[in-house]
């Protein structure tokens, strides 16, 4: 079985917003699981992640990954790293053809950029942390800096609005950080709201210049049979997780 994965009209480049299904991992991770942080057997994860690459018609060493931590930082890749030894950062740049751009999620959404005239690509791991304080900002920024001009982006499949439902401090925090974005709630139980992620972050696109954003049509949490969901795992009182992976290549 091939890794299945979604596409975007937006991005013209070879790209995908990989689901878990089509690779070896066994048991909670099943099956294309392409985090090498959690528990999930090492060789199982490098051929996932190959496997990936492979599809986007790169080569498994051209694949670089990050160590995600929910900030803004932007590491521009000019040659391949190692598996499992990414910068720590939340977004992925380069000009260089045949570099696979790779970042995992688990509910957050995965954003990939691409300015193909330029030669540029980009993508980015967006929490609602990292959407608020700027990641998807500073991608474009980084993307500029390598001479893209008109970057297209889509936001790939994440939490969606009907799903996620979040209390009074995380609203305050992202409020607190981006005062426009009390629309992207709506009111939901008492002292709860239901955030728009996926919309929240085509937005701060669009504001930052990208000239043509797209969402796909997808909802992690409820996707049993495709996604890995943080937000299922703990609704379910924990245990392993897996995550899937969204790359694109110039």
């Amino acid at each position: 079985m091939t890794a299945e994965a979604l596409t975007a009209p937006e991005i013209a480049t070879p790209h995908g917003f990989f689901t878990r299904r089509g690779g070896v991992s066994q048991g909670p991770f099943s099956s294309l699981n392409c985090s090498l942080s959690g528990a999930d057997d090492r060789e199982a994860v490098l051929e996932n992640r190959g496997r990936v690459a492979r599809a986007l018609g790169g080569e498994p060493a051209s694949l670089v990954g990050l160590t995600q931590v929910h900030g803004v930082a932007v590491a521009v890749a000019d040659v391949p790293w190692a598996a499992g030894q990414g910068p720590r950062a939340d977004a992925v740049v380069t000009a260089v053809p045949g570099i696979v751009l790779g970042i995992v999620t688990a509910d957050c959404a995965p954003v990939l950029f691409a300015d193909v005239a330029a030669g540029v690509v980009g993508a980015a791991h967006a929490g609602w942390r990292g959407a608020a304080d700027g990641v998807l900002e500073a991608t474009i920024a980084a993307m500029r800096a390598l001479g893209a001009m008109r970057i297209s982006a889509s936001v790939g499949p994440c939490i969606r609005q009907a799903s996620y439902e979040v209390a009074a401090d995380m609203r305050a925090a992202v409020l607190a950080a981006d005062a426009s974005a009390g629309g992207f709630f709506v009111d939901g139980r008492p002292e709860r709201w239901q955030f728009d992620l996926a919309g929240y972050c085509a937005e701060r696109l669009r504001r930052a210049g990208a000239v043509e954003v797209g969402i796909v049509d997808a909802d992690t949490l409820p996707d049993t049979e495709r996604f890995f969901s943080h937000r299922r795992r703990t609704l379910a009182g924990g245990g392993p997780i897996g995550h899937q992976m969204s790359a694109i290549v110039i």
